[in-house]
C-alpha cells in the first residue's frame, strides 16, 4: 500500500476536488451498469437473424475464461457476484446450450470442473469482438490520445477497485 493510500485510509479524502472526483465516478459506474441491463447487451448481442441470447450467460463464459486454472461453480458465483445456487444455475443453462462442459476434478473427486466447449470459445470471442466494436464506437470521437489514455485509467481503477474491495473484505 503506497503512502497515500494508506494516509486516505486513516483520514479520509484530503480535498473537496478528491471528494468530487470520487462523486463523478461513482455516477458514471452506476451510470455504466444501467447501460449493461440484459435488454440493452441482448439488443447488442443478438448475431443477425438470430435469437436473443442471455448476456448473463455470456458473464459465465467470461468468468470461466477468464479464470486462472480449473474452474469450479464456486469461482464462478464469486466472479459474477452472486450466491452457489444462481451460479449453479447459470452453469447448467450455459451446459445447456453446449458452451461449457463438466468433468471431475482429478484431485477431488467430489468436485466438478468448468471448461468451454468450441462452441463456448466460439461464442466467447464472438462476444469479444461484439464488446470491441461497441466500445471503439463509444470512443469514436475521442482523440488517440484520450483512448490511450482511458484505457490506461480504467484498467487501473479496476485492478485498484478489486484489491480495494478485497482488503475490506
Amino acid at each position: 500500500m503506497s503512502e497515500r493510500e494508506r494516509k486516505y485510509q486513516e483520514t479520509g479524502p484530503d480535498t473537496a476536488v478528491e471528494d468530487a472526483n470520487a462523486a463523478a465516478v461513482e455516477r458514471a459506474m452506476v451510470a455504466i451498469r444501467h447501460s449493461q441491463t440484459r435488454r440493452s447487451l441482448g439488443r447488442i448481442a443478438r448475431p443477425e437473424g438470430a435469437g436473443a441470447i442471455d448476456p448473463t450467460l455470456f458473464g459465465v463464459l467470461d468468468a470461466v475464461e477468464a479464470h486462472p486454472g480449473p474452474c469450479a461453480v464456486t469461482d464462478v458465483a464469486a466472479a459474477l457476484g452472486v450466491d452457489q445456487p444462481r451460479a449453479s444455475r447459470l452453469v447448467l443453462r450455459t451446459v445447456e446450450q453446449g458452451w461449457l462442459e463438466r468433468g471431475s476434478d482429478p484431485r477431488d473427486a467430489r468436485r466438478t470442473l468448468l471448461a468451454l466447449t468450441p462452441a463456448g470459445r466460439a461464442q466467447a470471442e464472438a462476444a469479444h469482438r461484439l464488446r470491441r466494436v461497441v466500445f471503439a464506437q463509444a470512443m469514436a470521437g475521442w482523440s488517440e490520445g484520450d483512448r490511450t489514455a482511458f484505457a490506461r485509467l480504467i484498467t487501473a481503477f479496476v485492478a485498484d477497485f478489486a484489491r480495494t474491495v478485497a482488503d475490506r473484505a
